[in-house]
């Protein structure tokens, strides 16, 4: 009955999840549900256990979602998310239409854009790209997705993505840990699904398929629209990058006396470094997209704050942004909370101890761990902050009893989230279908193939540091 409880609640968040109900709502609501199966007191487990766990992963990445949304909305309200777009879709040309959508979409990931965004700015010129290359529209969604939810999110050393912060909390890295497994783990993933997503529209061509009579959500691009210089636009995704690294390595390791940090009870620099620094260094990136907002206004009149155009008024802008971070964090925390109700449950320790037991080493048991939880929440790192949470703490123990650095077990915890995680019920992959006006019957068969790309990496890069002494 245990056992049961827990693939029932499950099963139904996901299937809810897959409906469109928010998971705000339904996550405790399962999550309660699988505790009584399991003889859990309902109230008890809902205040101590549920709702705990949910605050205190607001506490410690609310301020990552909220900059991230806001200079997200900053990039797209300048045109500088659209001038990059539209840079590279020039140089690139009709012939590696597919490689400069995936450039276009992997430069803005890796810059700090969130990914919905991205998903938003970069459509439109995907599809006029697309339809004038006669290349079939249903392989877009996986074109978007191969750049911007996999090796910009996970793999690549300094991404600023959530997905790549969370585990330094857990082991004390930072965001560039591992950078060599990480660059050989993004390198690997992008040209296997260049490959594939290549290989795919030349069968489709083959056949007699072309873009496509298709009506739903087909985009207009403006063709007069005065954008921010490609340069100039990149200017802010530097800021993040580069503030990121000085922040990290230079300024705040030494920025506080110890004396004082030790005020703040609990308080562990290397848990928090990752974090702090990257705030400050979207604040820096959040700064420059003003200024770039107000050329924008400058070189567009007919698009000023007196137009009634809600997404070029920096208050509407500042508005949207929260909304949409509230949104999402709340969405996250609520799948985290019922991770941690489900992990309280005999039937997940049986789970638990079934991974920390296998005779294999601790970067495989992570990895598999990740994978079925991000799995099963739809959430990246949903899935990844609930194996933290139960099992970092065993697992960072268990790798330096062997001897493996903790950058390792950082670097193949966020590339293992960004695997199994785009399953059908994935938010991000119903949003990403929505935006496309497409649907998975027509499009997920590719967006399934990257993420197993993505999957697959993982065992290599493990093997590969086995091999080379890293392990």
């Amino acid at each position: 009955m245990e056992v049961l409880g827990i693939f029932l609640a499950l099963g139904l968040l996901i299937f809810m999840a897959y409906r469109g109900y928010p998971v705000i709502l339904f996550a405790p609501v399962f999550a309660l549900l699988a505790a009584v199966m399991s003889g859990l007191p309902l109230l008890p487990t809902y205040t101590e256990v549920f709702m705990p766990t949910m605050v205190n992963y607001i506490k410690l990445y609310f301020p990552i979602f909220l900059l991230g949304a806001v200079f997200g909305k900053m990039m797209e309200a300048s045109g500088a998310a659209r001038s990059i777009a539209k840079g590279l879709i020039d140089t690139f040309g009709q012939n590696q239409a597919i490689l400069a959508v995936v450039l276009t979409c992997a430069i803005l990931t890796y810059g700090g854009v969130s990914l919905f965004v991205v998903a938003f700015a970069v459509y439109p010129f995907a599809a006029a790209l697309f339809r004038e290359s006669d290349i079939p529209k249903r392989l877009i969604p996986a074109t978007i997705a191969l750049g911007a939810f996999t090796f910009t999110m996970v793999a690549l050393p300094g991404s600023p993505q959530i997905q790549n912060i969370i585990p330094t909390a857990y082991f004390g890295t930072t965001s560039f840990a591992a950078p060599v497994i990480g660059t050989i783990g993004g390198i690997i993933i992008f040209a296997v699904g260049l490959w594939w997503l290549n290989r795919r529209r030349k069968q489709m061509i083959a056949k007699g398929e072309g873009y496509g009579p298709h009506t739903r959500n087909e985009p207009k691009v403006v063709e007069d629209e005065k954008l921010p210089a490609f340069w100039l636009s990149l200017v802010p995704l530097g800021l993040v990058l580069a503030g990121n690294a000085l922040f990290t390595y230079v300024v705040l390791p030494d920025w506080y006396p110890q004396s004082l940090l030790e005020q703040y009870d609990g308080l562990n620099l290397d848990q928090v470094l990752g974090i702090w620094s990257l705030i400050l260094a979207l604040v820096l990136g959040i700064l420059f997209t003003v200024y770039l907002r107000w050329l924008y206004c400058r070189h567009n009149p007919d698009s000023n704050e007196d137009s009634n155009r809600s997404d070029l008024n920096l208050p509407a802008i500042l508005a949207t942004g929260t909304a949409g971070a509230l949104l999402a964090i709340m969405n996250t925390a609520s799948e985290v909370g019922f991770g941690n109700v489900i992990a309280t449950m005999p039937g997940f320790e049986t789970v638990a101890a079934f991974l920390l037991g296998m005779n294999v080493n601790p970067l495989l048991s992570e990895a598999l761990s990740i994978n079925i939880l991000a799995g099963i929440t739809g959430s990246a790192s949903g899935g990844m902050s609930i194996a933290l949470d139960t099992m970092g703490a065993q697992y960072l123990s268990w790798a330096t009893n062997v001897g493996i650095n903790p950058e390792l077990l950082h670097r193949i915890a966020s590339m293992s989230a960004g695997g199994m995680d785009t399953l059908p019920h994935n938010g991000a992959v119903i949003t990403l279908l929505a935006i496309c006006g497409l649907t998975h019957r027509e499009s997920y068969l590719d967006i399934l193939m990257i993420t197993i790309i993505s999957t697959l990496t993982v065992p290599l890069m493990i093997g590969l540091a086995w091999v080379t002494g890293w392990v």
